[in-house]
């Protein structure tokens, strides 16, 4: 069978993250939601995503295939429904369109968010789905700890070398190659999984449920805190609590990290601070693409979501529920406003366009730091993101 995942309708709510990449390519808890299906499914997916990402993610068709909502997180009672689906049915939750099942020549004409003239079959599993973007900061420490158990199964760790202060280590997975120098962890309430090549550094301190991807570094002192992931090849140090790095992005010095998602190939200066409860401890409104405007969160504790590519100079101040494009330059002093457009330079004194050949530039140079290349196609996603969000620099 082929599976090909598609971000439905929360594609647009879930932007800015998903401007360069398919919804199914988010990190929540350790794994992507690409990762999470392919483990359950046993086997690779490709993506039904936007046209101009289509070239970099393909869809790969079959003779006979199933589309699965990339935005459901799977789980064992799902994927045995999606696996006994008939030809030209679907797996449904009332409204929530979850697997279509769908023969190669009518692939080009199905229509994702909403399928007439099938056979639908609603599912006897509960489930839960991404739609906003605070779903990736509400969902994370329960996905780290169903992550973790799905990627610990069966399995031993690498041994946790005694200098290390540890609490509950049968609740710490080390990974092959990872170093943990003198570093306290408290895996009492949650879970720590420590990836492939990870380093803790001296005096780094962890409370579960805690990610730390591939490769990435907590640097000395750090306090990450309950419901924090880290994806690989980053470098992180002050303060993190309930967020979420997707990978090779740094927030290596000191300053709070709270209730955030941040995005790939980024940095945070030092110094820097995200708010994440107002001071009359009301409620926050985020900054929604799809609704061009700012929506009821519902939450108290919300701080910053910054899209791939963006960068803060030091000691920046984020206000509480600020949404950052991808691209964007912000320094200078004083509480940013609260949503922060794609490819913009500036700060609390005023934006302007930020240079786009300088900005692919910049972007080459970092890619090349990290041993990866900037290519034509990354180059070309940019570039349309750039002209489509034109019309959000006008706001600023």
């Amino acid at each position: 069978m082929n599976y090909i995942l598609f971000g439905a309708q929360a594609r647009n709510h879930l932007l800015p993250f998903t401007f360069i990449r398919p919804l199914a390519d988010i990190r929540v808890g350790i794994l992507t939601m690409r990762e999470k299906w392919e483990h359950y499914l046993g086997t690779k997916t490709s993506t039904l995503t936007e046209p101009y990402l289509s070239e970099k993610y393909p869809m790969i068709k079959e003779a006979d295939n199933i589309l699965i909502n990339a935005s459901v997180f799977p789980n064992k009672t799902l994927v045995e429904e999606i696996g006994s689906l008939k030809p030209n049915q679907t797996l449904v939750a009332d409204d929530i369109l979850i697997a279509h099942r769908v023969r190669e020549e009518d692939l080009d004409n199905t229509e994702t968010d909403l399928i007439d003239d099938v056979e639908p079959m609603e599912t006897k599993s509960g489930i839960n789905k991404l739609f906003q973007l605070w779903d990736i900061i509400k969902l994370n420490r329960r996905q780290i700890e169903s992550d973790y158990a799905l990627l610990t199964e069966g399995r031993s760790g690498e041994p946790i070398p005694a200098h290390a202060r540890v609490i509950a280590p049968e609740n710490v997975f080390v990974e092959a190659g990872a170093q943990i120098d003198l570093a306290m962890i408290n895996a009492s309430e949650g879970p720590v999984y420590i990836g492939k090549d990870a380093r803790l550094m001296d005096g780094a301190m962890i409370k579960g449920p805690v990610a730390i991807g591939e490769g990435s570094t907590v640097r000395m002192g750090a306090k990450i805190y309950e419901g924090s992931s880290i994806g690989p090849h980053c470098k992180v140090g002050g303060e993190m609590q309930e967020s979420i790095i997707f990978g090779y992005s740094n927030k290596a010095h000191e300053g709070f990290l709270g209730h955030s998602v941040i995005g790939e190939w980024c940095n945070i200066g030092a110094d820097t601070n995200t708010s994440n409860l107002k001071i009359n401890y009301d409620e926050i409104r985020l900054w929604d693409y799809a609704e061009k405007s700012f929506v009821r969160t519902g939450l108290t504790f919300c701080g910053t979501f910054m899209g791939d590519h963006s960068k803060c100079g030091i000691n920046t101040m984020f206000n509480t529920g600020t949404v950052v494009g991808v691209n964007a330059q912000i320094f200078g002093s004083g509480f940013m406003r609260n949503f922060i457009p794609s490819f913009v330079w500036g700060g609390t004194a005023g934006f302007t366009t930020v240079d786009f050949q300088k900005a692919l530039e910049v972007a080459k140079r970092i890619y090349a730091r990290r041993n990866k290349e900037f290519t034509q196609l990354d180059e070309e996603i940019m570039k349309n993101v750039f002209e489509h969000t034109q019309g959000f620099r006008k706001i600023v």
